[in-house]
């Protein structure tokens, strides 16, 4: 397997550039609104918290993954706009995007709204449905937790 030359890049908003920021909302925009064909407000006020963390990988310039860790009540870490450039897909991107945000994360609980066609996916990441499948935009989507005692071992991610 050929060695993996994307770094991982972690930040604050008050610690991002305005070209990076622009960079890492233009890639969420080309997937989320116009790949899928879902028109809503991008710009939720929530990537500005002082607790929200962007965490994205780059090769050398423009991001190929990214998501963002927000905090909801509670302490429990909410995990959001993971994307994945339709250029870079298949390169294992999203499974070392999610090691690194639950490195981050460390005991807090967390959940997310998976697309349900990959739940699978996060179910590898320690992530169990908790709920109803529900459709936001076209798109069924199914609520899912991590209990960080029930969490597998990084080496044991296969992503």
């Amino acid at each position: 397997m050929p060695q993996q030359t994307t770094d991982v890049r972690t930040a604050s908003f008050a610690e991002l550039d305005a070209r990076t920021f622009h960079d890492l909302l233009k890639l969420r925009v080309d997937v989320f609104v116009v790949e899928q064909n879902c028109p809503y407000p991008e710009l939720d006020g929530r990537d500005v918290e002082p607790d929200t963390r962007h965490v994205w990988l780059t090769d050398g310039g423009a991001p190929l993954a990214y998501l963002r860790i927000l905090t909801d009540p509670g302490g429990v870490a909410r995990i959001g706009r993971v994307v994945v450039a339709p250029s870079a897909r298949g390169g294992g991107h999203a499974g070392r995007l999610m090691t690194a945000a639950l490195d981050l994360i460390g005991d807090r609980p967390a959940v997310l709204d998976a697309q349900s066609h990959l739940v699978a996916f996060y179910a590898r990441h320690g992530f169990t449905v908790s709920g109803p499948e529900y459709v936001e935009d076209g798109i069924p989507h199914t609520p899912m937790c991590r209990n960080a005692r029930s969490a597998p071992a990084a080496s044991a991610i296969d992503a």
